[in-house]
């Protein structure tokens, strides 16, 4: 991407004015300047439209998203079962939603490590990280892609994969998850059991005991890898995450090894374990939006009700994140502002993730920022920059 955000060439700075500027903690009518990619003043100057400046009518600017969590570049791998799709023609789909949602920094969460046997997703992870450095160096991705290894811990080549990729500059946050069944989110272990009696492979039936003798190995390879895995991040200072904390005892766990959030807390309980022990805690935007789990855990309404909610993630739907901060806003059953709710998706994740240079409008941040139009409630991005340069 240019980093020229002058279109005179003369030194003469961007000034976006009659906005509504949502602050960290207020929303002001005024203006802001913007030289060299960063924010150099905020003027609450009301509606008035400087000469050469960008009227954006009186509508919304906000901070650009920083998403902490998607899966959604790995659907555009396999946008069908048995299709696998070019790696960086998937990138570019997968940037095209992710600035549509008004994100400008995401982090793309990829999975290190098989929970079910499926080899696939050890197959793509280097080529996806390959193809996002390539269409980044080439100036084709519109949002600031970098990377979240999501590292299966009851795999044990994860902790190889791990250290294949983990140097890579594109990779900035680790979090270590636990797919079992009957343990954290897939709690309802008799349900499972029941759907694999009626798989059949080659006439063969899974039962009971096998379900259970596959958690019990597979529980025993999670106390060993996780560890590792553990370490290696530490090691290279990444920002940690827990997934999908149920119980008390995970929180615990993940808390004694100096990891710092809770990312998607499947109880209330151990949402207030993760407060007591210090934690972040993160939830799913689509969560917000459906009003519910889609795994039959706990509802972010409750966690919210509570205070223990500290930033939203896009997790499987790439413009939640602008959605749910609009409706946490708007609507009745919920108790916040617009700027507390743009702080959950912008500077509390920026900052959770270690990039303290944006996530809010202020003099001396990243001129990342989101002209927010609004019909019929819904928020639509009208135009976004990223440091300054217009990317749609």
């Amino acid at each position: 991407m240019t980093t020229q955000d002058d279109p005179t060439g003369a030194g003469t700075p961007l000034v976006l004015a009659n906005a509504k500027l949502v602050l960290v903690d207020r929303i002001v009518l005024g203006s802001l300047v913007v030289r060299d990619g960063r924010i150099e003043a905020v003027e609450e100057s009301g509606a008035a439209v400087p000469a050469g400046a960008l009227d954006l009518g009186g509508d919304y600017l906000i901070p650009g998203l920083v998403d902490l969590h998607t899966d959604h570049f790995e659907k555009h791998i396999f946008p069908r079962f048995h299709v696998r799709w070019d790696y960086v023609r998937a990138a570019l789909a997968h940037d095209a939603q992710i600035i549509g949602g008004g994100v400008t920094t995401v982090f793309d969460s990829l999975a290190v490590g098989n929970a079910e046997g499926d080899s696939r997703r050890s197959e793509i992870l280097k080529p996806m990280i390959d193809a996002l450095e390539r269409a980044t160096a080439g100036g084709m991705l519109r949002a600031q892609h970098l990377v979240h290894l999501r590292c299966e811990v009851i795999d044990p080549k994860t902790p190889a994969l791990v250290q294949e990729v983990i140097d890579h500059p594109l990779v900035r946050i680790a979090s270590v998850m636990e797919h079992l069944p009957g343990i954290r989110q897939t709690r309802d272990l008799e349900g499972y059991i029941a759907r694999m009696a009626d798989i059949r492979d080659q006439g063969v039936e899974t039962t009971r005991d096998q379900v259970m003798a596959m958690i019990a190995e597979k529980s025993e390879i999670g106390r060993k890898v996780r560890p590792e895995v553990v370490a290696l991040a530490k090691a290279r200072g990444l920002p940690l995450l827990s997934h999908d904390d149920t119980d008390i005892a995970h929180v615990d766990l993940a808390a004694d090894e100096g990891v710092a959030i809770s990312e998607f807390p499947c109880s209330l309980e151990a949402a207030r374990e993760a407060r007591l022990r210090g934690m972040a805690t993160v939830g799913g935007a689509p969560n917000i939006l459906r009003g519910q789990s889609q795994s039959g855990n706990v509802a972010m309404k409750e966690l919210m009700d509570e205070g223990l909610l500290d930033i939203l993630a896009s997790d499987y739907v790439p413009r939640s994140m602008l959605d749910a901060a609009f409706l946490i806003t708007d609507s009745t059953d919920f108790a916040e502002d617009l700027p507390a709710a743009i702080r959950m998706v912008a500077k509390a994740p920026a900052e959770a993730a270690g990039l303290a240079d944006r996530g809010e409008i202020t003099a001396g941040r990243r001129a990342d920022l989101v002209h927010i139009g609004l019909f019929e409630g819904h928020p639509f991005p009208k135009m976004i920059w990223r440091e300054g340069i217009r990317v749609a």
